[in-house]
């Protein structure tokens, strides 16, 4: 046998033994990309031997047949493979199980992360609920000072809307330079932990925010943002609106914040308060002060033997005691307005005959009227006018109302106190009507604060200011009625103030 014929039966052999292992490893791996791919390879290798082998065409032939009975019978393929190539089939196994178990491993780890995200994704939704629950304003920037969360109420308080101003920065989005300022500089010199309180004023002339640009994709979740949130809205024209900001540098991964967290709490209310404490502070000091020392002056004269006769020290006595029961109706009106505000005064609530305490109310001011030639008059209908109610705090606000009157009509006018029915709130009405100086329009608003007196008219009656704060209080907090008043400047005023009757008025026998 030559040479050649040798080369050629090697050759051929080759081929087949290539294609044999090559369609042993293609259905064993079937589905197996890595494998296939070996298993092509071999393959190619078994064609290229069989080409350079024409006299090899016979045992070719019976290569393809073998491989279409392997086909048949994918049993048979391990066992007909050649030894030599086993090693390479075992290897491949191996690799295979590997791989499977990898696959598994990673299908397990992305189960995880699938869930870890949902679990993400409701936290940030529960976290987001609660920020918009909170009544102070939240704005939280990153290191870049861009808006990353915010919750509905600073959306509407710097007036703009979350998903145009998410990732954008701070002084893009928001108008008031001074609260940019603090963000910018809680950032740079505060460090993480610590925080910054500062006192913030939004001025009701400052310019409204920009116009937010076009906005990119919308983020999936993001703290804050509401599906349809609020429209953003601004601080009422005329107001100033005053703030406690605090300012927290959040920590990052280096000694440098990762951004900070800005939260804006309305203390307007409150500076209110404190701003009326000391004026109630103020005037009742200068309230009890004014008849004290009235009483003081004319004690010292009596003292000193200035009062040379009876009528003197009668004069004297008068004014002093005058202007101690002045000193103590104050006393007692501050009393009353304190226990009905803290919620501590004692009601008496029986049947009240309105009719009756009216004209107890016009006997006790009748003197007073009639030093200024003022008729006063009672007027009323044919009906009982009664209303579970305490007697002593309706008498108190008639003769508040009637005295107001006669202090502010002049000499030989007209004061009419009635009494009625309301039936459409199913109250009973009562009305103090006078022909006095009138009321200003624009001091009908605050003609029922305490202290609130007309500036021209201080010198026209002596008062506190509480008379009328006094009455509403009665009215309105301890009864559940309702008080008013209309007035024409030079035509009189008519007070009036309702208590709602249980049962409805009777009809008189």
């Amino acid at each position: 046998m030559g040479i050649g014929t040798r080369a050629s039966m090697i050759a051929a052999a080759a081929g087949a033994a290539g294609g044999l292992a090559a369609l042993a490893v293609s259905r064993l791996f079937a589905g197996d990309a890595q494998a296939q791919a070996i298993a092509g390879a071999v393959a190619g290798a078994a064609c290229v031997a069989g080409a350079v082998a024409p006299f090899g065409l016979s045992l070719q032939r019976g290569v393809h047949r073998l491989r279409a009975r392997l086909i048949a019978e994918r049993g048979e393929a391990a066992a007909l493979t050649p030894s030599w190539l086993k090693p390479v089939v075992a290897a491949l196994a191996e690799a295979e199980e590997r791989l499977a178990a990898e696959s598994s491993r990673a299908a397990a780890r992305v189960r995880d992360l699938e869930i870890r995200a949902r679990v993400t994704e409701a936290d940030l939704r529960q976290t987001a609920a609660v920020m918009n629950t909170i009544r102070d304003a939240v704005l939280v920037t990153n290191a870049y000072d861009e808006i990353t969360s915010a919750n509905a109420a600073a959306a509407r308080l710097l007036g703009f809307r979350l998903p145009d101003a998410l990732r954008k920065p701070v002084a893009s989005v928001i108008a008031d330079a001074a609260l940019v300022r603090h963000i910018t500089a809680a950032r740079t010199t505060i460090a993480a932990g610590d925080r910054l309180q500062v006192d913030h004023s939004i001025e009701p002339s400052e310019p409204q925010p920009p116009e937010a640009a076009a906005p990119g994709p919308e983020p999936r979740l993001s703290i804050g943002a509401a599906d349809d949130p609020p429209a953003a809205s601004s601080p009422p024209r005329g107001e100033t609106r005053h703030f406690e900001v605090t300012l927290a540098p959040l920590p990052g991964m280096t000694a440098d914040p990762a951004g900070v967290v800005t939260i804006l709490r309305d203390i307007t209310r409150e500076r209110e308060i404190s701003q009326m404490k000391s004026d109630f502070v103020s005037q009742v000091s200068h309230e009890l002060r004014t008849p004290l020392s009235s009483i003081n002056a004319y004690v010292e004269m009596l003292v000193d033997g200035e009062a040379k006769d009876e009528s003197s020290r009668a004069e004297f006595y008068a004014v002093i005691k005058g202007e101690a029961d002045r000193l103590g109706r104050l006393i007692d009106n501050m009393l009353n307005i304190s226990r009905i505000e803290a919620g501590i005064f004692s009601m008496e609530r029986t049947e009240v005959d309105f009719v009756a305490v009216a004209k107890q109310a016009v006997d006790f001011m009748q003197p007073q009227a009639a030093l200024k030639r003022i008729s006063l008059l009672h007027k009323s209908g044919p009906l009982v006018y009664t209303a579970q109610a305490d007697r002593d705090m309706v008498l108190q606000v008639m003769l508040n109302l009637v005295s107001n009157a006669v202090k502010y009509t002049p000499e030989g006018g007209r004061v009419t106190v009635a009494v009625e029915n309301d039936d459409a709130s199913r109250s009973v009405m009562v009305s103090v009507a006078d022909t006095g100086l009138g009321i200003p329009p624009d001091a009908i608003p605050r003609l029922f604060e305490k202290f609130y007196r007309i500036e021209n008219y201080k010198r026209v009656a002596k008062g506190t200011g509480l008379g009328l704060n006094l009455v509403k209080h009665i009215v309105e907090t301890v009864h559940r009625g309702q008080v008013g008043v209309t007035s024409k400047v030079g035509m009189g005023s008519r007070f009036w103030f309702t208590i709602p009757f249980e049962p409805a008025a009777r009809a008189a026998a």
